[in-house]
């Protein structure tokens, strides 16, 4: 039962937190995807955030990723990694810096 309520309440605190992002005045963002909340972060209260360059083709995919900055270091890369390489950008191209924020 007590494992039930904390996955429950852990799930809860993970929906609840906020991601923002700004890029480039180049890039504008037309599909994005929320990056998971760690759950290790989730439950011990942890927040921070993640800067990215992003590489985007012509037709507006992403086709790199990096990180080149994160607090706490080892913590939200992997989240903010993936779901930013499913973003979608306006037609163009180009290369830009996002700031994924994580908190609770």
């Amino acid at each position: 039962m007590r494992r039930v309520l904390f996955a429950a309440g852990l799930a809860a605190l993970a929906a609840s937190f906020s991601v923002t992002a700004t890029a480039g005045p180049e890039l504008k963002p037309v599909k994005r995807v929320e990056p998971q909340y760690p759950p290790d972060a989730a439950r011990d209260g942890t927040q921070g955030f993640v800067e990215l360059e992003v590489t985007v083709d012509p037709a507006g995919k992403v086709t790199s990723v990096s990180v080149v900055n994160a607090k706490p270091a080892h913590t939200f890369e992997q989240s903010a990694v993936r779901a930013v390489k499913q973003w979608e950008f306006g037609p163009g191209g180009g290369r830009g810096h996002l700031r994924l924020d994580f908190t609770l």
